[in-house]
């Protein structure tokens, strides 16, 4: 990767460079039912891992609503989970994190994957707000994560880690280390 491919999501003093990157080019399901290529920046160290998973998810015809690298949003990470997309590195710190602390994005090492059928919930504030369609989980649609559904198996087979347990889920979120 270069600093101009990454473009807005890349800047000076973030914790990993665009030489610790890789764009990957993944085939994907799409919730129209036919297949879509996508774009997803990761970790150099996790892109063969990551290569697996979508293989695994477009085998089982998990759909994915959009995969746009997050500079296609301008590097907002609200306006990419707006858009319902799946993306991965992203120099930002944890939202909310005070002090401010590098996200698992920053360092191309999470996933937030079809972030509206997976929102993020503290408390009564859902992220991205149309995402409170979702949050009976007991009710199973397509694209959404939880425990014994196909992106769940994917990611676990490869040892990352779902933030749809925390306290305040994340259900969006794979990590590999859990942050």
């Amino acid at each position: 990767m270069t600093a101009a491919r990454l473009g807005s999501s890349y800047r000076a003093g973030c914790p990993v460079g665009p030489a610790a990157l890789r764009l990957l080019r993944v085939s994907h399901w799409g919730f129209d039912n036919r297949p879509h290529v996508g774009e997803i920046v990761v970790s150099a160290a996790v892109a063969q891992p990551i290569v697996s998973v979508f293989a695994a998810l477009y085998r089982d015809r998990f759909p994915v609503r959009r995969l746009q690298t997050v500079d296609a949003f301008g590097s907002d990470d609200r306006a990419s989970m707006a858009a319902d997309n799946t993306s991965g590195f992203n120099c930002r710190t944890v939202a909310g994190s005070s002090p401010p602390r590098w996200s698992a994005h920053a360092y191309g090492e999470a996933i937030d994957i079809n972030t509206i059928e997976n929102p993020y919930v503290s408390g009564s504030y859902v992220s991205p707000p149309a995402g409170a369609a979702y949050l009976d989980r007991s009710n199973r649609r397509p694209g959404m994560a939880g425990p014994g559904t196909a992106v769940n198996a994917a990611f676990a087979s490869i040892g990352w880690y779902w933030g749809g347990r925390w306290a305040s889920p994340d259900y969006q979120h794979f990590s590999k280390n859990g942050g």
